[in-house]
C-alpha cells in the first residue's frame, strides 16, 4: 500500500509517497480502508525528527483516520464491549492511533474506535479522534465542572476549534484567543462567550475584564513556555492551568510566590506516549459524552484544507504558516 514516509528527519520536503507493507488486523482490530487523515503538529515534531512514534507503531506519521472497515480481526467482539454492535465491513469509522495514519490502510485497535454518525462526511470525522480525545481528557484532568470558565489559547487552531463548542456544550463559560479581526469573529461563531485578539489586546486585562476581576478557572494553553507568565496572571484563585502544546517553547520562569498565593495547580499532558489502557478510557468518554454532541450537530470541526498525499509537504507548510484556521487533512 501507499504511504506518506519521512525519508530522514528534516523540512517538509522530505516527505514523500512510497509503498509500505500492509497491515494485517489481530484481535480486537480493525482494518481501515483510510478516506482522510488528521494532519497535526505532532506529526510536523515527528518529521523533524523531535518526536519518536511509540513501540509498535508504523514509523509514518498520522494520529488520527476516517474511513470505512475492510476487515474484523478474530476477538473484536469480546474487545469492544461498550461500542454497541458489532463492527462488520462496510462501517464507517474514526480512529485515534499512535502513529501511521498517513497511509492507505491502517490497524485500529476497537476501543480506539468511534463509528461515524449520519450526516457526518469522511473528512469531517477525520478532523475530530485527536482534537476530542485532547480537550476532553484534558477538561477533566483539569476538573472543570459546568459553571466555571475556561481560557482557550489557540481558539482557531485544530485542538482549539473544537474545545470552544465542546467546552460550551458542556456547560462552560468559554473564552478564546485567536489573532486577527477576522479569525476573532470566526471563532466566536463557534460559539465563545468572548474571543480576545492576541494581536493587539492586553489579554491579562482582557479576560480580568470579563471576569470581573477574577480570573479564569480553567486554562488549556498550547504556547507553552511563551505564555506561561500570562496564564499564571490569568488565572482565578484555585484556578487550574493545564499545558497541552509547546509552540513558544518549553522552558520559563515560574513564579512560585504567585502559584501558592492562587492556590493554583499547572499540569502538563500528552496523549500520544499515554498507556494503551488509558487511550481506552479516553476515548470510552469521548464515545459517552462527547460523539453524542457530534452527532446531534452540536460540536462540528473546522475543515481549512485537504491535500493528497503527493501534497503532503504542502499541507505541512500550511499547518506551520500560522494561517490555518481548524483542520487540514491528508486524502489518499
Amino acid at each position: 500500500m501507499r504511504a506518506v514516509v519521512v525519508s530522514e528527519p528534516g523540512d517538509p520536503d522530505v516527505l514523500t509517497v512510497a509503498e509500505v507493507p500492509e497491515p494485517v488486523p489481530g484481535p480486537g482490530e480493525l482494518l481501515v480502508a483510510v478516506g482522510a487523515a488528521g494532519v497535526n503538529r505532532a506529526d510536523l515534531l515527528q518529521r523533524a525528527g523531535h518526536y519518536a512514534p511509540p513501540a509498535g507503531a508504523p514509523a509514518w506519521p498520522g494520529l488520527e483516520v476516517a474511513g470505512e472497515v475492510l476487515a474484523v480481526g478474530p476477538g473484536t467482539t469480546a474487545a469492544e464491549p461498550s461500542a454497541g454492535s458489532p463492527w462488520q465491513v462496510g462501517d464507517r469509522v474514526a480512529a485515534l492511533l499512535p502513529g501511521g495514519g498517513y497511509a492507505e490502510r491502517v490497524v485500529v485497535p476497537v476501543e480506539l474506535a468511534l463509528r461515524v454518525p449520519d450526516g457526518l462526511s469522511t473528512l469531517e470525522a477525520a478532523s475530530l479522534p485527536e482534537a476530542l480525545a485532547t480537550v476532553l481528557s484534558n477538561l477533566r484532568v483539569a476538573h472543570a465542572v459546568a459553571g466555571e470558565t475556561v481560557l482557550v489559547r489557540g481558539g482557531s487552531g485544530g485542538v482549539g476549534s473544537v474545545a470552544v463548542p465542546l467546552a460550551r456544550a458542556l456547560g462552560l463559560r468559554v473564552l478564546a484567543t485567536a489573532g486577527g479581526p477576522d479569525r476573532v469573529e470566526r471563532v466566536r461563531a463557534l460559539g465563545a462567550h468572548a474571543v480576545l485578539d492576541h494581536r493587539s489586546d492586553d489579554l491579562v486585562a482582557r479576560v480580568l475584564a470579563e471576569t470581573d476581576g477574577r480570573g479564569v478557572d480553567v486554562v488549556l494553553d498550547v504556547l507553552g513556555a511563551g505564555a506561561l507568565a500570562d496564564n499564571l496572571a490569568m488565572l482565578a484563585d484555585d484556578g487550574r492551568l493545564v499545558v497541552i502544546g509547546l509552540q513558544r517553547g518549553r522552558r520559563a520562569e515560574l513564579d512560585l510566590g504567585l502559584l501558592m498565593a492562587k492556590r493554583a495547580t499547572v499540569v502538563g499532558t500528552m496523549l500520544r506516549s499515554r498507556p494503551a489502557a488509558q487511550k481506552a478510557a479516553i476515548m470510552a468518554d469521548v464515545r459517552a459524552h462527547a460523539w453524542p454532541l457530534v452527532a446531534e450537530g452540536t460540536v462540528r470541526p473546522v475543515v481549512h484544507a485537504t491535500y493528497s498525499f503527493a501534497e503532503a509537504a504542502s499541507a505541512h507548510r500550511e499547518l506551520e504558516s500560522g494561517a490555518v484556521l481548524g483542520k487540514v487533512l491528508l486524502v489518499p
